[in-house]
């Protein structure tokens, strides 16, 4: 039987539309602790970092996440503009991991390399787009974003930290006009931290390129604006180029090792021209961070049109103003917030979701 019930200015509203009111809003919050959170599941097994997930992975629920907007359309883009991304989580007493997976239906690993060309002499791939920016000839990569302090970030994501050019292709007074779509720095005081897997400079050596945004909003001080690498002692990438800027300075020892587009320092020897027009080497020449920058471990493996990629990190750091770069699991009764994104083969260009996911622990 429907029954009435008189509201405090006088009205009536059914019992009928009060219950529908109440379930709508219970389903609705079942609906999105599912869609939204992922749980990180406490292991006692030991998980090798190898890109490909061994059976304790069959524990951890997954979060799906659909990754279908992109910045800016660039006039070379010819990648993926939509993919779901997969993540699981485990932890034990002193690391955090994480299982992500993602179709991709191309390995894309050749960032700027060296080719010999007809006449004997070398010429480095690029070809940028409107932004100054590659597609072409990139390498595929994923940032995950994390909250530490930045104001609204729970609700909106890392899009708090993405300023756009207004009109007159200005970013904060600057002008960037044809420069990039829009740069990130957060609000006085407040940081995000920046997981950043590239699989050809970090990729073959185990690690991610740990780095974190704030509030620097003057490309005079720096010319990421608010992103910068973690605090580092040694270690880092450089381009591949001889003093004269013709041709590469180093080949690996063995050609194709860590598939080829990579120097890495067990590899790296002299270049010696004995190759055909036609062959490539690479243009980066990549040593491990040693110091904050290098305290997540990670490897990634590409089969079958899917990069499977495994994450390691201590649930709490301690190196070098670790507080305001890292974000720190240090109480698992919280929730963490989170975003993620995919580059496909670009440099700047990349597959993004609004607004923020939770990280909880069980």
């Amino acid at each position: 039987m429907q029954s009435f019930t008189k509201t405090p200015v006088g009205g009536y509203v059914s019992s009928l539309v009060i219950l529908s009111g109440v379930l709508s809003t219970m389903l609705s919050g079942a609906v999105q602790a599912a869609n939204e959170t992922l749980t990180s599941v406490k292991t006692d097994t030991t998980i090798t970092l190898d890109g490909m997930a061994e059976t304790a992975w069959d524990n951890a629920s997954a979060l799906s996440i659909r990754l279908d907007n992109m910045p800016y359309k660039a006039d070379n883009y010819g990648g993926m503009t939509s993919t779901s991304v997969k993540l699981k989580s485990l932890h034990d007493e002193n690391f955090i991991y994480f299982l992500i997976q993602y179709d991709d239906p191309t390995k894309s690993l050749a960032r700027h390399p060296w080719e010999k060309q007809a006449d004997g002499s070398w010429k480095q791939l690029k070809d940028k787009d409107q932004t100054g920016h590659d597609n072409v000839y990139y390498e595929d990569k994923l940032a995950l974003f994390w909250d530490i302090n930045a104001r609204g970030f729970a609700k909106k994501g890392c899009d708090v930290a993405c300023h756009m050019q207004d009109d007159d292709g200005k970013i904060n007074g600057f002008d960037q006009k044809g420069k990039a779509p829009g740069r990130k720095y957060t609000r006085e005081g407040q940081t995000i931290d920046m997981w950043h897997w590239k699989s050809v400079r970090m990729n073959p050596l185990g690690l991610i390129d740990d780095q974190y945004v704030d509030s620097v909003n003057d490309p005079a001080v720096n010319s990421n604006w608010g992103r910068h690498g973690d605090t580092k002692t040694g270690g880092g990438y450089v381009d591949n180029v001889n003093a004269e800027k013709t041709g590469p300075a180093f080949m690996n020892r063995t050609q194709g090792s860590v598939d080829g587009y990579t120097i890495t320092p067990s590899q790296k020897t002299p270049f010696v021209d004995t190759f055909k027009p036609g062959d490539q080497l690479p243009g980066i020449m990549a040593e491990a961070f040693t110091g904050s920058r290098g305290d997540i471990w990670s490897k990634g493996e590409w089969k079958d049109g899917k990069w499977t990629i495994e994450i390691k990190r201590s649930l709490v750091t301690s190196g070098d103003k670790a507080e305001i770069q890292d974000v720190q699991f240090s109480d698992l009764s919280k929730t963490y917030n989170f975003g993620i994104s995919v580059f496909d083969n670009s440099q700047i260009n990349h597959l993004y979701h609004e607004g923020a996911y939770d990280l909880i622990f069980k």
